[in-house]
């Protein structure tokens, strides 16, 4: 799964007002596009919808800027993502509209990858956006669902040679 850059854009965003939230002035859009390398105008617009949603508070002129309309740990990731992602269709039979594919009740594919998005959004569902802005480390979350996959599967960075067995 690839987040869109909307999405993306959106969380920079959040996380920029919550980083800067305890400031006297606000958060302006050049502040953000210039600190990211974002377009203004594309930012304007993620802005005026976070607004709509209820997630920033817009002030116009002089002075103005963007704020946070909630507390960062009222504002949740996954329902962030969930808001601003249009299509959680990972493969063409997610899809009943567009389904073509001809193995059907022969593949399991489908319900893996179905698993596997729910896992996704379980994690990001766990997660808020004063999460992102601690500094110690947020994951796994101990006693978690999450720490207990990752501790049976730990992740291996590129770098890491897979383990070898009992020689």
């Amino acid at each position: 799964m690839r987040l869109t850059q909307w999405t993306d854009y959106t969380l920079r965003v959040l996380m920029y007002c919550a980083a800067y939230q305890g400031r006297e002035q606000p958060v302006t859009i050049n502040e953000v596009a210039q600190s990211h390398g974002i377009s203004r105008s594309h930012l304007t617009k993620i802005v005026q919808e976070l607004a709509a949603q209820g997630l920033l508070e817009t002030t116009r002129g002089r002075g103005g800027g963007v704020r946070l309309m909630k507390p960062a740990h009222e504002i949740n990731v996954g329902a962030v993502v969930r808001s601003t992602e249009t299509d959680f269709h990972l493969v063409e039979c997610f899809d009943p509209r567009t389904n073509q594919c001809c193995l059907g009740s022969h593949c399991h594919l489908h319900g893996v990858l179905a698993q596997a998005m729910r896992a996704f959004l379980a994690v990001l569902d766990g997660v808020t956006l004063a999460d992102l802005d601690t500094p110690q480390p947020l994951w796994p979350p101990t006693g978690s669902p999450v720490a207990a996959l990752i501790s049976l599967h730990p992740l291996r960075t590129p770098r890491q040679p897979p383990p070898q067995g009992d020689a």
